[in-house]
């Protein structure tokens, strides 16, 4: 009889850390991995000594794991795991588990999930935040799928879980693609921090000239206060390195062009979907877009002038050094806010679409540790979340601890914005926070306009702030002199974007 339950397939970096994770916390652990060089050198080197085992083919892979099987997936999103996992089903039996803990878009996980439906067998999507060093040493862990499956996986990803002072950092998210859809938006909520970084660093650079290791003890600084973050943390260990060859600060030497590989923009493009509003994300998915655009940029600054002589931070800043950091450290805070307040809007109205059923006070709290996003202002969000639902905030913005540190910070948002745009300096994620901020504390918005404009080219309707009812307006008063005047939409038979309303005989477009 096998000794243990758990095996994991695929033995690129985070599948060796995780398996050398699970069984270092007392859970033996059989690894596959379809090149065998690959399973046995791993089992030559990290993982001799440890209770772990190898097989050179599937079907002996999963000999060696008892029932009930829990066999986890670490392999590239998209084909390859529809790949293991047909190879995968006719091997095991009623009530054996397969977990995907790859970056699996949520909607292939929800037609996986639909897939095992009537087969006996049990299917996962996990999450996986924190990178090679979490794997090894504590993720962020959030499953998604049948409930049943989770209490199978409970104590052993309790345990290889990061912990902190509340308890490990895994908790069932939900069914179907529940768990991958919140580590997409983890993932957004990652773009959007390291982007609001960077464009904080860049001011730093132009507007006031510091070096990178005068930048990395501000940075260092900031993580002892309301900004401590890994995030924030790694900014000041990245900006104190220096390169071994030339002396030289590393990050001056890295190419200013930023990969990505599809999480945020996934996040985006399921925000568009739902209609819910994430600039920041945007902002950050765009950025990086337009940084892979590296010769038409080095072109278009010969061309294409700004403050200055023309080059980007060519143009002086003015102002006080001290003034413009006191300004960054709460602009910096103050954006960090408002994109998690668009994180966790997108994740409210996606948890009642899609029946995810999603508690946002645990996911709050899963974040504080191991993950990518793990920051101080965490705890605040899972207060936030833990109140009683009369007394739980529509919006993060919305409560009282959030709202007093935006509004305090809000002179210094606004000057921060204000001297980049003077300089040159782009800054897209930062002032899309603060236009979220003002948007949506905004009574009135210029929305009526739109309206007006809508229902003229496309008789699409609108409400009046006089009167109930939807209404539609023949604008234009060449036509008949009651041409102009409002009459209700129910008479033309207008219904929305798709199928405008049809116009009445007068020569309208």
């Amino acid at each position: 009889m096998a000794e243990t339950n758990y095996g994991l397939v695929g033995l690129a970096v985070m599948g060796a850390n995780l398996a050398l994770n699970i069984a270092d916390h007392g859970f033996p652990i059989a690894v596959y991995n379809r090149t065998y060089s690959v399973t046995e050198q791993f089992l030559a080197g990290e993982a001799q000594g440890k209770p772990v085992t190898g097989a050179p083919t599937m079907r002996e892979f999963v000999e060696q794991i008892a029932r009930p099987r829990r066999i986890i997936i670490l392999v590239k999103a998209g084909p390859a795991v529809d790949a293991v996992i047909a190879e995968l089903k006719p091997l095991l039996e009623e009530g054996d588990v397969i977990i995907d803990g790859g970056n699996s878009f949520y909607r292939d996980t929800m037609r996986r999930d639909k897939e095992f439906e009537g087969t006996g067998l049990y299917f996962v999507g996990m999450g996986v935040s924190g990178g090679e060093e979490g794997a090894r040493n504590g993720p962020s862990l959030m499953p998604g799928g049948p409930r049943d499956a989770y209490d199978l996986l409970e104590p052993a990803l309790s345990k290889i879980a990061a912990q902190v002072k509340d308890g490990p950092c895994v908790t069932y998210i939900g069914p179907g693609g529940a768990g991958h859809y919140v580590k997409m938006v983890h993932n957004g909520i990652e773009y959007g921090d390291i982007q609001l970084i960077a464009e904080t660093y860049n001011i730093m650079k132009h507007a006031l000239g510091l070096s990178a290791p005068e930048m990395s003890d501000i940075f260092a600084r900031w993580n002892e206060g309301k900004l401590d973050s890994f995030l924030i943390e790694i900014t000041a260990s990245v900006l104190g390195y220096k390169d071994s060859e030339t002396g030289q600060p590393l990050v001056d030497l890295i190419v200013d062009e930023a990969e990505q590989k599809g999480t945020g923009r996934w996040t985006s493009q399921d925000a568009i979907e739902l209609g819910i509003p994430i600039p920041t994300i945007d902002a950050a998915v765009w950025s990086r877009g337009i940084s892979s655009l590296k010769h038409e940029r080095v072109a278009a600054s010969k061309v294409l002038h700004g403050p200055g002589n023309g080059m980007v931070g060519s143009a002086p800043y003015s102002g006080e050094k001290d003034r413009m950091l006191t300004a960054l450290e709460n602009a910096l805070y103050a954006s960090k806010v408002s994109s998690y307040a668009q994180g966790m809007a997108l994740l409210t109205v996606a948890s009642e679409t899609y029946g995810f059923e999603l508690n946002l006070a645990e996911i709050a709290r899963i974040w504080k540790g191991g993950c990518i996003i793990r920051a101080e202002l965490l705890d605040t969000i899972q207060q936030a979340f833990m109140r009683d639902p009369s007394d739980t905030p529509t919006n993060l913005l919305l409560d009282p601890h959030f709202a007093r540190e935006v509004n305090a910070a809000n002179d210094d948002w606004r000057y921060v914005v204000r001297v980049a745009r003077e300089l040159g300096i782009p800054c897209p994620a930062t002032s899309a926070s603060l236009d979220y901020f003002d948007s949506y504390r905004a009574e009135r918005l210029p929305a009526n306009l739109i309206q007006g404009l809508r229902d003229l080219f496309g008789a699409h309707t609108y409400h009046r702030t006089d009167r109930e009812g939807v209404f539609h307006t023949e604008w234009v008063p060449e036509v008949s002199p009651v041409a102009a005047e409002s009459v209700p939409a129910a008479s033309l038979g207008a219904t929305g974007e798709d199928e405008p309303a049809e116009r009445a005989e007068t020569g309208n477009p």
